[in-house]
């Protein structure tokens, strides 16, 4: 069942570092935002695959946005 991935804070997205379909390891860093000049890791917990991305780099997001799905 796919599980969401939300940002914490209303942030950029800096750089996107998974695909979908990659397997990301526990602890894996999916994306990394940038708010405040402070670089914020997105982490994955669990292992899992990654279903989607739902952003862009450079896009602005909110607080509690969808950032991507995994499975």
């Amino acid at each position: 069942m796919p599980e969401p991935i939300t940002a914490d804070v209303g942030a950029s997205v800096w750089k996107i570092l998974a695909s979908v379909g990659d397997i990301v390891d526990d602890g894996g860093v999916v994306m990394i935002l940038e708010s405040m000049k402070m670089e914020i890791p997105v982490i994955c917990e669990g292992g899992r695959t990654i279903a989607s991305i739902d952003v862009a780099e450079a896009q602005t997001v909110a607080a509690g946005q969808l950032l991507a799905t995994v499975d």
